[in-house]
């Protein structure tokens, strides 16, 4: 268990990819898998790792986010020393509130950084799911003597139009040390991507934001990284897991569709490394007479006597007699009302489908309907 690196997940990524997903909440505050949120999965990464003090950047339409971290008690940082830190953005005289970047956003809670009694920091994003601990990556770190190691994994995939924060990683003879990057690639000339995650000396980490933010930098990949990269011993940690970039509403859709896989799911899904996330006490799902239901997940407290195929149910979905969900996921509360299709659909939270209604999206483009809007 990891004892001397603490954690700080940025969740402040603008992200226009997902449309009405983030119309009010953050990336990171994003429904998925039938019962967490894309953040659950990083966090419980460190808490599984040992790490118990970890803070979290928020920056717009954090609301969501921070009303399912709470105190943190489902991960068990809800602590008298260290624990979770929720880190909004504030007004001083050095910071206007509102981070042009997240070097802006470091450099405003370096105090929190300082006060960390850890001698490395673990650095991530919130757009990437996977399930793995940090002992491994740590270890490496430490033995190579790196300035910073980057987590990547191979991926071939590519879509230019949907790279939100894609960070290509370019390796000398060795394979280990980074000799480029490339940074929102037209044509990228390597398959290894970052993971969001890098590690890093507590120190190095404040010099390189103070001088960065001193010369007026933004970006951390862009203004330190890549400006540094012949300067900074920097390393990479492959990761062979299962891996899900939520960059996009298509990826959104895809990855979710790939946990009815059985490797995928058993890969996201560890025993020996769970996932953990807010408890809310439901019933179990209910099944009417007619109900057909064939390869879905499916949360507590849902009622279906209609068919699913195909599918995510998150909790509390109602699919009444004669409906009809293939291929769609249906977030918290919604309701298919009778003789209603569903094809390729993404219904957020608290939407009703009248009866009758037909929906059909298509594979790469589903249909997204927004928060409480009845159809």
């Amino acid at each position: 268990m990891i004892q001397d690196a603490f954690g700080l997940i940025f969740t402040g990524e603008a992200n226009p990819y997902m449309r009405d997903l983030t119309l009010s909440r953050a990336v990171a505050a994003v429904p998925f898998g039938g019962r967490y949120r894309v953040i659950d999965f990083v966090l419980s990464d460190f808490v599984n790792s040992g790490i118990r003090n970890v803070g979290i950047i928020t920056q717009k339409n954090y609301h969501s986010l921070m009303d399912h971290l709470g105190t943190g008690k489902e991960w068990d940082l809800n602590r008298k020393r260290e624990g979770l830190f929720l880190l909004p953005p504030f007004s001083t005289k050095d910071n206007t509130g509102v981070y042009r970047g997240d070097i802006d956003a470091y450099h405003s809670i370096m105090q929190y950084v300082r006060h960390s009694n850890q001698k490395y920091l673990i650095l991530s994003g919130s757009h990437t799911i996977f399930n793995t601990t940090f002992e491994k990556i740590l270890a490496q770190h430490k033995e190579t003597g790196a300035d910073i190691t980057i987590m990547y994994n191979e991926d071939a995939s590519f879509d230019p139009e949907e790279q939100n924060r894609d960070l290509r990683l370019l390796f000398d003879e060795d394979g280990m040390r980074v000799k480029e990057l490339e940074w929102y690639p037209r044509y990228p000339r390597s398959n290894f991507r970052s993971c969001e995650i890098m590690i890093i000396d507590k120190a190095l980490f404040e010099d390189l934001v103070e001088e960065s933010y001193s010369r007026g930098g933004i970006d951390f990949v862009r203004d330190i990284l890549l400006t540094h990269v012949h300067e900074l011993n920097i390393m990479g940690w492959r990761y062979d897991g299962y891996v899900a970039r939520i960059d996009s509403v298509n990826t959104f859709f895809r990855h979710s569709m790939e946990l009815l896989n059985a490797p995928e799911a058993h890969d996201l899904y560890n025993r020996e490394h769970p996932i953990y996330t807010k408890v809310k006490d439901e019933i179990s799902a209910k099944y009417g007479e007619h109900a057909d239901v064939h390869n879905v997940v499916m949360a507590d407290g849902c009622k279906v006597d209609g068919t699913v195929e195909n599918s995510v149910l998150f909790r509390g979905v109602t699919v009444e007699r004669g409906a009809v969900v293939k291929n769609s996921i249906i977030m918290q509360g919604s309701k298919i009302r009778a003789g209603a299709k569903l094809d390729h659909v993404i219904l957020d939270k608290g939407v009703t489908v009248t009866e009758g209604r037909m929906l059909n999206g298509f594979e790469g483009l589903p249909l997204v309907f927004r928060k409480n809007l009845t159809v």
